[in-house]
């Protein structure tokens, strides 16, 4: 089976594609991020879906690259008969995606092979041939495709295939579309021009990027993936195009990440905001407001791209998972979950809204009020935390230092603008939160935060601390916190989330160091002007994407492979905003 890292992204702001360094799309959701799959061979095997263009024999060497800041990709195969180049991308219009093969040196015998599988990768569809050109339809249930070629295609084995060969400087054009089955079939897309319109396009977009600092190419395509993983409808950004990609290979903690969470809203607004792409930040805090508009006590850790909020985990039994990791998880119990952190995040982001101008200080004023009021209610309660821990609640403090988060950013906003609010009060349960977690968030025999109040462990959450506030960097308790996090946590120079232990969060112990976590220590580094050793962790974690600029969610220091979900939002924000850090952009959040 292929690496994780094997994989580049391809898509069109509503759904995406993983396509692999041998050719082969193992993974597409249409027509939505979180539509069931049609291509599912990612999780299982090639029966259960996918679409490979490639050459017939032996391929000497493949090397591949994003065409300048966009999202099509090349890949070059280069064989004893020659070398061709696959060009993948997806339209601007949706549900299109495109494969060119060109001939760049001699004539090359390729192969097509074709495996559709809706409903991710069981039901077989019923395919029938166009009436005009090279192409067929499939249709199952409410889905069709259409496949349209420049070449033959036969059927063989419930498989759609084609032999042909490639010359230099020759052209063969192949497209799939999928639509509504009970429509009519839809026009063919022009794969030519779709090409110069598509590179056109996403280059324009990173051009509109401000980002001046040191790691420009990191950071654009960083940027890139955040758009990528945007769905253009409403401004919601999926947290990965993937589910069940495991934290540790053959285990248990395989997650679906196709769905937007509240809690990486300053993340994003920071990141969007500070590279110069405005619009997409304004969206994503429209979405943010839509999301969670309703009873305060309804609050949820994540939603679907549009806002919804029934999205139950079940289990699919007939994929085999990623390397034999079971099980193959759809939709997110976390969505029952209550996680304290979620309000400090929403008023650090509805904050620095205001602050950009991107909404009056009075406008949503009502909504953050009843929502500080409802914080108030419950701060005191345990939650399951910012890693959504499934052994039952606790008293994270990590938690609680994000309610201290969302009623400073309150408070400050009511000062600021002269926006009603029973001030003494908040003030006072501000406080209240600050001492319990300094006195009881802090550990004096460890020399840290801890993970839970009155606790012993350690939690790479609280590198976060510096970040959004609480205390300076330069804080004794942050300098120990890090100095103890980077003695315990870390793993080959990176650093863990935490020690799992099956008692803790209810599953068996193992997972990989996790990228997030370790750019947020780096940050830390550069806060306390520790700043070569910081750009060195920096630059060691810029190594650790793939050749094409992309990282999931966490890295695997003993077998040197990337694992979790594809490509990760939360590690290229962390990846972004520790650039801001290092250039000394921002500071906090």
């Amino acid at each position: 089976m292929a690496r994780i890292e094997d994989y580049a992204l391809i898509g069109d702001c509503h759904s995406a594609a993983l396509v692999c360094l041998d050719g082969s799309i193992d993974w597409l959701c249409l027509p939505r991020f979180d539509s069931a799959a049609c291509f599912a061979a990612l999780l299982g095997s090639r029966q259960n879906g996918r679409w490979r263009i490639a050459p017939a024999g032996i391929v000497s060497r493949t090397t591949r690259q994003y065409l300048g800041d966009s999202l099509v990709l090349e890949t070059v195969f280069e064989t004893a008969d020659g070398a061709v180049a696959l060009i993948d991308f997806m339209t601007i219009e949706p549900s299109n995606v495109l494969r060119i093969i060109e001939g760049r040196r001699g004539t090359v015998p390729c192969q097509f092979e074709l495996i559709l599988r809706f409903d991710y990768g069981i039901s077989i569809p019923w395919v029938t041939r166009l009436r005009t050109g090279y192409g067929i339809r499939a249709v199952a249930g409410p889905d069709q495709v259409i496949v349209r070629a420049d070449v033959p295609l036969q059927a063989r084995d419930m498989t759609t295939v084609a032999d042909f060969a490639v010359n230099q400087g020759e052209r063969i054009r192949f497209s799939l579309t999928h639509a509504p089955s009970h429509l009519p079939l839809p026009d063919a897309p022009d794969p030519d021009n779709a090409l110069t319109e598509a590179e056109t396009h996403w280059n324009e977009w990173s051009d509109r990027s401000t980002y001046s600092g040191r790691w420009q190419a990191p950071v654009r395509r960083s940027l890139l993936t955040l758009k990528a993983l945007t769905y253009l409808p409403t401004g919601g950004i999926t947290a990965a195009v993937t589910t069940s990609l495991p934290e540790a290979l053959g285990g248990m903690r395989n997650w679906d990440y196709r769905f937007c969470w509240p809690r990486d809203s300053s993340f994003t607004l920071l990141s969007l905001t500070d590279t110069g792409h405005r619009d997409e930040a304004r969206a994503w805090g429209d979405w943010l407001r839509r999301a969670i508009a309703g009873a305060p006590e309804q609050l949820q850790a994540l939603y679907g791209l549009a806002g919804e909020r029934f999205i139950p985990e079940r289990e699919i039994h007939w994929l085999a998972g990623y390397e034999a990791s079971q099980p193959v998880r759809i939709g997110n119990a976390a969505m029952e979950q209550h996680q304290l952190d979620v309000f400090g995040e929403m008023e650090l982001a509805f904050r620095r809204e205001i602050d950009l101008g991107f909404v009056a200080p009075r406008a949503h004023w009502t909504l953050r009020r009843t929502l500080i009021e409802h914080l108030i209610a419950i701060w005191r309660q345990p939650d399951e935390g910012i890693w959504e821990v499934r052994g039952g609640p606790q008293q994270f403090t990590y938690s609680k230092a994000m309610a201290w988060a969302a009623m400073d950013c309150a408070i400050r906003s009511a000062e600021e603008h002269g926006l009603p609010a029973p001030l003494d009060q908040w003030r006072k349960v501000r406080d209240e939160i600050f001492d319990l977690v300094c006195e009881r968030g802090y550990n004096v025999s460890v020399g840290a935060f801890t993970q839970t109040l009155d606790g012993t462990n350690l939690d790479a959450s609280l590198l976060l601390l510096p970040l959004i506030g609480f205390l300076p960097p330069s804080d004794p308790r942050i300098v120990s916190t890090v100095d103890a996090i980077g003695r315990e946590l870390m793993a080959d120079g990176l650093i863990r989330r935490y020690h799992t232990h099956e008692t803790e969060d209810g599953l068996p112990p193992g997972e990989a160091t996790f990228l997030a976590c370790s750019f947020w220590y780096a940050s830390n580094l550069s806060l306390q002007d520790r700043q070569d050793e910081a750009v060195a962790l920096f630059e060691r974690l810029l190594g650790l994407c793939n050749d094409v600029g992309l990282l999931a969610e966490e890295y695997d220091h003993e077998t040197g492979r990337q694992l979790g979900n594809f490509p990760q939002a939360f590690s290229h924000l962390a990846l972004i905003g520790t650039a801001l850090v290092l250039d000394g952009t921002v500071r906090t959040l």
